[in-house]
This record gives C-alpha cells, sequence and structure tokens, in this order.
C-alpha cells in the first residue's frame, strides 16, 4: 500500500473520531438538560396542586419519573429554582432529603407567603 493512502486514512479516521466524540458528548449534555426540565416541570405542577408546596422525596420522584436516585440529584444540583430541604425524625436526626420548586413567585395556598429554611 501506498503511504500516502495510509495517511490520508489516518486523517481521515482523525476527524471522524472527533466528530463522534463531539456528537456524544452533545447528546450527552442534551439528555441531562432533559432530566433537569422533567424534575423542574414535575416539581412546579406538585407546587401548584398540593397544600405542602410540592415538597417531594427522592422516592416520590424515582417513582414518578422513572429516573434514577442518582439523575434526580444530579439534575437537582444543577437546577436553579429546585431547592432542598432535609427533613429530620422524631431525634432531630436528617431523615430524608425534600426536593421543591422555588422560582421565587410562589404563594403558598390560603397563608402569607412563606420561607423555607
Amino acid at each position: 500500500m501506498d503511504t500516502s493512502y495510509l495517511e490520508t486514512l489516518a486523517n481521515v479516521a482523525a476527524v471522524v473520531t472527533a466528530l463522534v466524540a463531539i456528537f456524544a458528548y452533545g447528546r450527552y449534555l442534551w439528555e441531562r438538560r432533559a432530566k433537569r426540565l422533567r424534575l423542574e416541570k414535575h416539581l412546579a405542577e406538585e407546587r401548584d396542586t398540593s397544600d405542602d408546596m410540592g415538597q417531594r422525596t427522592l422516592l416520590h420522584l424515582i417513582a414518578h419519573l422513572g429516573m434514577s436516585e442518582a439523575d434526580i440529584i444530579d439534575a437537582a444540583f444543577r437546577s436553579k429554582v429546585v431547592k432542598r430541604k432535609v427533613a429530620t425524625d422524631d431525634k432531630g436526626r436528617a431523615d430524608r432529603l425534600l426536593l421543591y420548586y422555588d422560582d421565587g413567585t410562589a404563594v403558598a395556598p390560603s397563608k402569607s407567603r412563606r420561607r423555607i429554611y
């Protein structure tokens, strides 16, 4: 085989590999964004239709969204509007992680604006 042919083939393979890597990374970012938006939409709907300001546990979110716990936590920590609250048991120890939607505009039903700490 001619060496110029092999060099050309190697250059084409390098370019194709780079394009595949860029496509795969773009798809990964798009999927992460889609999961974050699904979580935000679900929590916003829960906030608007419930009396507890839409606070939901990870188990509830896993069941309703069909996402893994790691995906939900990743999406929650990347979101600017999903807030976290730690619920405690009878002895004051951390018991559950609650996630809720807070874009700064919601008012709790039949109550004045409350702040969750």
